[in-house]
Protein backbone atom coordinates (compact mmCIF):
# COMPACT_ATOMS: atom_id res chain seq x y z
CA UNK A 1 0.00 0.00 0.00
CA UNK A 2 1.56 3.47 -0.53
CA UNK A 3 1.84 6.28 1.47
CA UNK A 4 0.65 9.41 1.36
CA UNK A 5 0.62 12.79 3.02
CA UNK A 6 -2.24 13.25 5.77
CA UNK A 7 -3.98 16.11 3.02
CA UNK A 8 -4.19 12.88 1.02
CA UNK A 9 -3.55 14.42 -2.08
CA UNK A 10 -1.81 13.77 -4.34
CA UNK A 11 -1.62 10.23 -4.39
CA UNK A 12 1.25 8.06 -6.31
CA UNK A 13 2.68 4.61 -6.37
CA UNK A 14 5.41 4.19 -3.90
CA UNK A 15 8.29 1.77 -2.44
CA UNK A 16 8.64 1.65 0.91
CA UNK A 17 11.66 0.71 2.83
CA UNK A 18 12.06 0.65 6.86
CA UNK A 19 14.67 2.31 8.81
CA UNK A 20 16.07 -0.57 11.34
CA UNK A 21 19.51 0.37 11.49
CA UNK A 22 22.61 2.12 9.76
CA UNK A 23 24.14 -0.56 8.61
CA UNK A 24 20.89 -1.16 6.06
CA UNK A 25 20.39 2.19 5.68
CA UNK A 26 24.00 2.40 4.22
CA UNK A 27 22.79 0.07 1.93
CA UNK A 28 19.63 1.27 1.07
CA UNK A 29 21.00 4.66 0.31
CA UNK A 30 23.86 2.83 -1.67
CA UNK A 31 21.35 1.03 -3.99
CA UNK A 32 18.53 3.57 -4.50
CA UNK A 33 19.02 6.51 -7.30
CA UNK A 34 16.70 9.16 -4.89
CA UNK A 35 14.35 8.71 -2.12
CA UNK A 36 13.11 11.32 0.78
CA UNK A 37 12.63 10.32 4.26
CA UNK A 38 8.80 9.82 5.69
CA UNK A 39 7.50 9.90 9.51
CA UNK A 40 4.43 9.35 10.78
CA UNK A 41 2.56 11.02 7.79
CA UNK A 42 1.68 14.20 8.93
CA UNK A 43 3.08 16.63 6.45
CA UNK A 44 -0.30 18.13 4.71
CA UNK A 45 1.38 18.39 1.02
CA UNK A 46 3.90 16.37 -1.38
CA UNK A 47 7.46 17.15 0.60
CA UNK A 48 7.37 13.69 2.21
CA UNK A 49 6.25 12.22 -1.17
CA UNK A 50 8.21 9.94 -3.69
CA UNK A 51 8.55 6.85 -5.66
CA UNK A 52 10.92 5.51 -3.31
CA UNK A 53 10.27 6.13 0.74
CA UNK A 54 12.24 5.58 3.51
CA UNK A 55 9.89 5.43 6.56
CA UNK A 56 11.69 6.40 9.71
CA UNK A 57 9.04 6.07 12.53
CA UNK A 58 9.58 2.68 13.75
CA UNK A 59 13.19 4.39 14.51
CA UNK A 60 12.01 4.99 17.77
CA UNK A 61 14.05 4.54 20.93
CA UNK A 62 14.23 6.62 23.96
CA UNK A 63 18.30 6.50 24.45
CA UNK A 64 18.91 9.09 27.59
CA UNK A 65 16.79 11.52 29.49
CA UNK A 66 19.03 13.64 31.81
CA UNK A 67 15.99 14.76 34.13
CA UNK A 68 17.63 17.05 35.93
CA UNK A 69 18.52 19.47 33.31
CA UNK A 70 15.39 18.56 30.85
CA UNK A 71 18.11 17.10 28.13
CA UNK A 72 16.10 14.05 25.88
CA UNK A 73 18.46 12.07 23.39
CA UNK A 74 16.25 9.65 20.97
CA UNK A 75 15.74 8.57 17.99
CA UNK A 76 14.19 10.51 15.07
CA UNK A 77 10.93 8.16 14.67
CA UNK A 78 10.01 9.22 17.90
CA UNK A 79 6.53 10.57 18.25
CA UNK A 80 5.92 13.78 20.14
CA UNK A 81 2.91 12.81 21.65
CA UNK A 82 5.08 9.63 23.25
CA UNK A 83 7.90 12.60 24.76
CA UNK A 84 4.89 14.54 26.07
CA UNK A 85 3.87 11.16 27.64
CA UNK A 86 7.16 10.33 29.21
CA UNK A 87 8.34 13.83 30.79
CA UNK A 88 5.17 15.91 31.65
CA UNK A 89 4.76 13.72 34.88
CA UNK A 90 8.41 14.50 35.32
CA UNK A 91 7.62 18.25 35.18
CA UNK A 92 9.36 18.78 31.62
CA UNK A 93 7.23 19.96 28.43
CA UNK A 94 8.21 20.70 24.46
CA UNK A 95 9.82 24.15 24.44
CA UNK A 96 8.43 24.59 21.27
CA UNK A 97 5.17 22.19 19.61
CA UNK A 98 3.15 22.70 16.80
CA UNK A 99 -0.44 21.68 16.77
CA UNK A 100 -0.12 18.11 16.40
CA UNK A 101 2.16 16.12 18.71
CA UNK A 102 1.43 13.01 16.35
CA UNK A 103 4.73 13.64 14.37
CA UNK A 104 8.77 12.69 14.70
CA UNK A 105 11.05 14.26 16.14
CA UNK A 106 12.82 14.04 12.72
CA UNK A 107 9.98 15.80 10.96
CA UNK A 108 9.71 18.34 13.42
CA UNK A 109 13.49 19.41 12.72
CA UNK A 110 13.07 19.23 8.60
CA UNK A 111 9.93 21.39 8.91
CA UNK A 112 11.68 23.30 11.50
CA UNK A 113 8.12 23.34 13.07
CA UNK A 114 6.67 26.58 15.14
CA UNK A 115 4.28 26.85 17.81
CA UNK A 116 1.72 28.90 19.71
CA UNK A 117 5.03 30.35 21.12
CA UNK A 118 7.24 31.74 18.18
CA UNK A 119 6.84 35.39 19.16
CA UNK A 120 8.54 34.00 22.69
CA UNK A 121 10.44 30.79 22.03
CA UNK A 122 11.09 30.56 18.11
CA UNK A 123 11.05 27.27 16.27
CA UNK A 124 11.70 23.59 17.22
CA UNK A 125 15.52 24.06 16.09
CA UNK A 126 15.94 26.26 19.13
CA UNK A 127 15.34 23.58 21.54
CA UNK A 128 17.68 20.93 18.97
CA UNK A 129 21.24 20.97 20.98
CA UNK A 130 22.31 18.58 18.25
CA UNK A 131 21.37 15.79 15.91
CA UNK A 132 22.90 12.63 14.22
CA UNK A 133 22.26 12.68 10.61
CA UNK A 134 23.69 10.33 7.67
CA UNK A 135 24.24 12.17 4.38
CA UNK A 136 23.89 10.96 1.25
CA UNK A 137 27.04 9.35 0.78
CA UNK A 138 26.76 7.30 3.97
CA UNK A 139 29.09 9.49 6.17
CA UNK A 140 27.39 10.04 9.68
CA UNK A 141 27.36 13.18 11.43
CA UNK A 142 26.96 15.07 14.36
CA UNK A 143 25.59 18.24 14.17
CA UNK A 144 25.26 21.40 15.98
CA UNK A 145 24.07 24.87 15.90
CA UNK A 146 26.75 26.95 14.18
CA UNK A 147 27.34 24.39 11.14
CA UNK A 148 26.00 25.40 7.93
CA UNK A 149 24.83 21.81 7.77
CA UNK A 150 22.57 22.64 10.97
CA UNK A 151 21.16 25.55 8.86
CA UNK A 152 20.52 23.12 6.29
CA UNK A 153 18.51 21.10 7.90
CA UNK A 154 16.50 22.87 10.09
CA UNK A 155 13.62 23.61 7.63
CA UNK A 156 15.72 21.85 5.15
CA UNK A 157 12.38 19.37 4.53
CA UNK A 158 14.22 16.03 4.70
CA UNK A 159 16.65 17.16 1.39
CA UNK A 160 20.24 17.42 3.28
CA UNK A 161 19.90 13.40 4.62
CA UNK A 162 18.53 10.58 7.13
CA UNK A 163 18.04 12.08 10.24
CA UNK A 164 19.05 9.55 13.07
CA UNK A 165 18.72 10.78 16.27
CA UNK A 166 18.78 13.99 18.03
CA UNK A 167 19.65 15.75 21.63
CA UNK A 168 16.63 18.26 22.61
CA UNK A 169 16.30 20.62 25.75
CA UNK A 170 13.02 20.83 27.51
CA UNK A 171 10.95 23.63 29.14
CA UNK A 172 10.37 23.06 33.23
CA UNK A 173 6.38 23.11 34.63
CA UNK A 174 4.93 22.57 37.84
CA UNK A 175 1.36 21.52 36.29
CA UNK A 176 -0.53 19.92 33.54
CA UNK A 177 -2.95 22.42 33.18
CA UNK A 178 -2.58 25.72 31.10
CA UNK A 179 -4.61 28.88 32.53
CA UNK A 180 -6.61 30.45 29.35
CA UNK A 181 -8.14 33.53 28.87
CA UNK A 182 -9.84 33.60 25.60
CA UNK A 183 -11.03 37.39 23.93
CA UNK A 184 -13.87 37.59 21.68
CA UNK A 185 -13.40 40.29 18.81
CA UNK A 186 -15.82 41.74 16.23
CA UNK A 187 -13.18 42.68 13.62
CA UNK A 188 -9.89 42.60 12.36
CA UNK A 189 -8.72 45.70 13.69
CA UNK A 190 -10.19 44.24 17.43
CA UNK A 191 -8.27 41.22 16.39
CA UNK A 192 -4.71 42.79 16.00
CA UNK A 193 -5.42 44.77 19.46
CA UNK A 194 -6.21 42.07 20.97
CA UNK A 195 -2.70 40.33 19.67
CA UNK A 196 -0.37 43.01 20.64
CA UNK A 197 -2.26 43.57 24.08
CA UNK A 198 -1.29 39.87 25.00
CA UNK A 199 1.59 39.97 23.42
CA UNK A 200 3.76 39.05 26.33
CA UNK A 201 1.62 35.77 27.17
CA UNK A 202 3.82 32.91 26.56
CA UNK A 203 1.04 30.97 24.03
CA UNK A 204 -1.55 32.97 21.86
CA UNK A 205 -3.68 31.54 18.91
CA UNK A 206 -6.18 33.11 17.34
CA UNK A 207 -9.36 31.00 15.59
CA UNK A 208 -10.59 33.66 12.93
CA UNK A 209 -14.15 33.16 10.97
CA UNK A 210 -12.20 33.58 7.34
CA UNK A 211 -16.16 33.97 6.07
CA UNK A 212 -17.07 36.85 7.90
CA UNK A 213 -17.65 39.89 5.58
CA UNK A 214 -17.77 43.78 5.70
CA UNK A 215 -17.74 45.07 9.12
CA UNK A 216 -17.24 41.46 10.53
CA UNK A 217 -14.00 40.84 8.31
CA UNK A 218 -11.67 39.37 10.89
CA UNK A 219 -13.54 38.23 13.94
CA UNK A 220 -12.10 35.68 15.80
CA UNK A 221 -11.68 33.69 18.86
CA UNK A 222 -7.91 34.51 20.58
CA UNK A 223 -6.83 32.28 23.20
CA UNK A 224 -3.91 32.75 25.18
CA UNK A 225 -2.56 31.32 27.96
CA UNK A 226 0.09 30.39 30.56
CA UNK A 227 0.92 26.80 32.28
CA UNK A 228 -0.76 26.96 35.60
CA UNK A 229 1.50 26.50 38.75
CA UNK A 230 -0.65 23.66 40.62
CA UNK A 231 1.45 20.87 41.19
CA UNK A 232 -0.76 18.62 39.20
CA UNK A 233 1.34 16.42 36.82
CA UNK A 234 -0.79 13.79 36.35
CA UNK A 235 -1.19 14.00 32.66
CA UNK A 236 -3.06 11.49 30.30
CA UNK A 237 -3.62 11.47 26.80
CA UNK A 238 -6.70 11.81 25.89
CA UNK A 239 -8.86 9.23 24.51
CA UNK A 240 -9.85 9.77 21.21
CA UNK A 241 -12.71 9.40 18.53
CA UNK A 242 -12.30 8.62 15.25
CA UNK A 243 -13.33 9.18 11.86
CA UNK A 244 -14.58 5.44 10.87
CA UNK A 245 -14.93 6.37 6.69
CA UNK A 246 -14.24 9.37 4.12
CA UNK A 247 -16.98 12.08 4.41
CA UNK A 248 -18.92 12.06 0.61
CA UNK A 249 -17.43 15.58 -0.83
CA UNK A 250 -20.39 16.82 -1.03
CA UNK A 251 -20.56 17.12 2.89
CA UNK A 252 -18.07 19.89 3.41
CA UNK A 253 -19.54 23.19 1.47
CA UNK A 254 -20.08 27.32 1.89
CA UNK A 255 -23.08 26.37 3.82
CA UNK A 256 -21.79 23.83 6.74
CA UNK A 257 -18.40 26.13 6.87
CA UNK A 258 -20.32 28.35 7.65
CA UNK A 259 -22.59 26.94 10.23
CA UNK A 260 -19.91 25.41 12.18
CA UNK A 261 -18.03 29.08 12.01
CA UNK A 262 -21.22 30.72 13.56
CA UNK A 263 -21.48 28.17 16.26
CA UNK A 264 -17.97 28.34 17.16
CA UNK A 265 -17.97 32.08 17.36
CA UNK A 266 -21.52 32.51 19.09
CA UNK A 267 -21.10 30.03 21.73
CA UNK A 268 -17.99 32.14 23.36
CA UNK A 269 -18.70 34.57 25.90
CA UNK A 270 -18.21 38.43 24.72
CA UNK A 271 -15.39 40.00 25.96
CA UNK A 272 -12.88 38.40 28.14
CA UNK A 273 -13.36 34.91 29.54
CA UNK A 274 -10.45 32.75 31.73
CA UNK A 275 -10.78 29.14 32.45
CA UNK A 276 -8.04 26.26 33.27
CA UNK A 277 -7.55 23.59 30.29
CA UNK A 278 -5.35 20.58 30.21
CA UNK A 279 -2.50 20.16 27.40
CA UNK A 280 -4.18 18.19 24.85
CA UNK A 281 -7.09 21.00 25.16
CA UNK A 282 -4.48 23.78 24.44
CA UNK A 283 -2.03 22.55 22.50
CA UNK A 284 -3.45 19.59 20.28
CA UNK A 285 -6.97 19.89 19.95
CA UNK A 286 -7.47 17.79 16.54
CA UNK A 287 -5.33 15.17 18.05
CA UNK A 288 -8.43 14.10 19.82
CA UNK A 289 -10.14 12.81 16.64
CA UNK A 290 -8.42 10.06 14.92
CA UNK A 291 -8.63 10.41 10.93
CA UNK A 292 -10.21 13.92 10.84
CA UNK A 293 -8.57 14.37 7.49
CA UNK A 294 -11.42 11.94 6.49
CA UNK A 295 -14.16 15.16 6.50
CA UNK A 296 -12.68 16.41 3.52
CA UNK A 297 -13.80 13.36 1.38
CA UNK A 298 -11.82 11.00 -0.67
CA UNK A 299 -10.18 13.92 -3.12
CA UNK A 300 -8.14 15.17 -0.05
CA UNK A 301 -7.56 18.79 1.14
CA UNK A 302 -4.71 20.78 1.49
CA UNK A 303 -3.34 23.90 4.14
CA UNK A 304 -2.86 27.06 2.96
CA UNK A 305 -0.64 28.71 5.21
CA UNK A 306 1.43 32.06 4.78
CA UNK A 307 3.16 34.77 6.58
CA UNK A 308 3.52 38.67 6.62
CA UNK A 309 5.95 40.99 7.19
CA UNK A 310 4.37 42.40 10.78
CA UNK A 311 4.04 46.36 9.06
CA UNK A 312 2.05 44.61 6.07
CA UNK A 313 0.06 41.84 8.02
CA UNK A 314 -3.19 43.72 8.74
CA UNK A 315 -3.07 45.33 5.28
CA UNK A 316 -2.67 41.90 3.77
CA UNK A 317 -4.84 40.33 6.15
CA UNK A 318 -7.55 42.64 5.40
CA UNK A 319 -7.37 42.02 1.16
CA UNK A 320 -6.66 38.49 1.59
CA UNK A 321 -9.83 37.70 4.04
CA UNK A 322 -11.67 39.71 1.60
CA UNK A 323 -10.95 37.11 -1.54
CA UNK A 324 -11.63 34.25 0.19
CA UNK A 325 -14.90 35.27 1.65
CA UNK A 326 -15.99 36.21 -1.94
CA UNK A 327 -15.00 33.23 -2.85
CA UNK A 328 -17.23 31.23 -0.91
CA UNK A 329 -14.17 28.61 -0.39
CA UNK A 330 -14.40 28.97 3.44
CA UNK A 331 -12.39 27.16 5.71
CA UNK A 332 -13.82 25.95 9.40
CA UNK A 333 -9.81 25.79 10.86
CA UNK A 334 -8.51 29.20 9.97
CA UNK A 335 -5.41 29.98 12.36
CA UNK A 336 -4.08 32.90 12.97
CA UNK A 337 -0.91 33.53 15.19
CA UNK A 338 2.05 36.29 15.78
CA UNK A 339 5.42 35.74 15.10
CA UNK A 340 8.92 36.53 16.28
CA UNK A 341 11.99 37.32 14.83
CA UNK A 342 13.25 34.52 11.76
CA UNK A 343 16.14 32.46 12.72
CA UNK A 344 19.17 32.02 10.62
CA UNK A 345 17.80 28.66 8.94
CA UNK A 346 18.08 28.67 5.32
CA UNK A 347 14.29 27.24 4.46
CA UNK A 348 12.93 27.90 8.20
CA UNK A 349 9.23 29.24 7.39
CA UNK A 350 8.86 31.88 10.16
CA UNK A 351 9.45 35.76 9.46
CA UNK A 352 8.51 38.68 12.75
CA UNK A 353 4.82 39.09 11.66
CA UNK A 354 1.17 37.03 11.80
CA UNK A 355 0.50 34.13 9.89
CA UNK A 356 -2.97 32.50 8.51
CA UNK A 357 -3.66 29.33 8.29
CA UNK A 358 -6.51 28.02 6.60
CA UNK A 359 -7.87 24.00 5.30
CA UNK A 360 -9.41 23.59 1.81
CA UNK A 361 -11.02 20.59 0.34
CA UNK A 362 -9.22 19.62 -2.97
CA UNK A 363 -12.05 21.06 -5.49
CA UNK A 364 -12.28 22.68 -9.02
CA UNK A 365 -11.04 26.53 -8.81
CA UNK A 366 -9.21 26.14 -5.70
CA UNK A 367 -5.58 26.61 -6.89
CA UNK A 368 -6.93 29.37 -9.10
CA UNK A 369 -7.88 30.94 -5.59
CA UNK A 370 -4.85 30.01 -4.21
CA UNK A 371 -2.77 31.43 -6.51
CA UNK A 372 -4.47 34.85 -6.41
CA UNK A 373 -3.82 34.62 -2.70
CA UNK A 374 -0.04 33.84 -3.53
CA UNK A 375 0.21 37.38 -5.52
CA UNK A 376 -1.34 39.16 -1.97
CA UNK A 377 1.44 37.55 -0.15
CA UNK A 378 4.08 38.17 -2.50
CA UNK A 379 3.17 41.69 -2.67
CA UNK A 380 3.07 42.46 0.74
CA UNK A 381 6.52 40.53 1.27
CA UNK A 382 5.46 37.37 2.53
CA UNK A 383 5.98 33.75 1.81
CA UNK A 384 4.32 29.82 2.00
CA UNK A 385 4.86 27.41 4.03
CA UNK A 386 6.47 24.38 2.80
CA UNK A 387 5.74 21.70 5.25
CA UNK A 388 1.31 22.63 3.99
CA UNK A 389 2.10 22.77 0.36
CA UNK A 390 1.02 20.82 -2.33
CA UNK A 391 1.18 23.39 -5.39
CA UNK A 392 2.90 26.73 -5.07
CA UNK A 393 5.40 27.60 -8.12
CA UNK A 394 8.47 27.67 -8.10
CA UNK A 395 8.48 31.22 -8.59
CA UNK A 396 6.16 32.18 -5.75
CA UNK A 397 8.56 29.80 -3.62
CA UNK A 398 11.41 31.85 -4.18
CA UNK A 399 10.37 35.39 -3.41
CA UNK A 400 10.03 34.68 -0.47
CA UNK A 401 13.07 32.64 0.95
CA UNK A 402 16.02 34.70 0.07
CA UNK A 403 18.09 32.48 1.26
CA UNK A 404 17.12 29.76 -1.66
CA UNK A 405 20.60 30.12 -3.69
CA UNK A 406 22.77 28.90 -0.26
CA UNK A 407 20.13 26.05 0.20
CA UNK A 408 20.75 24.92 -3.12
CA UNK A 409 24.46 25.43 -3.69
CA UNK A 410 24.86 23.50 0.01
CA UNK A 411 22.78 20.51 -1.30
CA UNK A 412 24.85 20.75 -4.83
CA UNK A 413 28.25 21.12 -3.29
CA UNK A 414 27.84 17.98 -0.81
CA UNK A 415 25.84 16.19 -3.72
CA UNK A 416 22.82 15.62 -1.77
CA UNK A 417 20.71 16.78 -4.96
CA UNK A 418 21.62 13.32 -6.42
CA UNK A 419 19.62 11.48 -4.19
CA UNK A 420 17.08 13.79 -1.82
CA UNK A 421 14.49 14.27 -3.33
CA UNK A 422 10.46 14.70 -3.26
CA UNK A 423 7.59 15.88 -5.55
CA UNK A 424 7.94 18.64 -4.04
CA UNK A 425 11.76 19.40 -4.40
CA UNK A 426 11.11 18.83 -7.91
CA UNK A 427 8.68 21.21 -8.30
CA UNK A 428 10.06 24.37 -6.97
CA UNK A 429 13.58 23.19 -7.61
CA UNK A 430 15.04 22.97 -4.32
Amino acid sequence: MSLISWGMYPKIKNQKFSLRDTKSLHEYIDNTSEFIPFGNGRSYGDSAINENILYCKNYNNFLEFDEQNGILTCQAGVLLSEIVDSVVKRGWFLKVTPGTKLITVGGAIASDVHGKNHHIEGCFSESVEEFTIMLPNGDTKVCKKGDELFYATCGGMGLTGVILSAKLSLKKINSQFIKQTTIKTKNLKETFEAFENHKEMPYSVAWIDCLAKDEELGKCLLMVGDFADDGNLEYRSKMKLGIPFNFPSFALNKLTVKAFNWLYYAKAKDGISKQKVGIDTFFYPLDAIGNWNRIYGKGGFTQYQFILPKEHSYEGLKEILTKISASGKGSFLAVLKLYGKENKNYLSFPIEGYSLALDFKIEDGLFELLSALDEVVVKFGGRIYLTKDVRVSKETFEKGYPQIEKFREYRRENNMDKKLHSLQSKRVQI
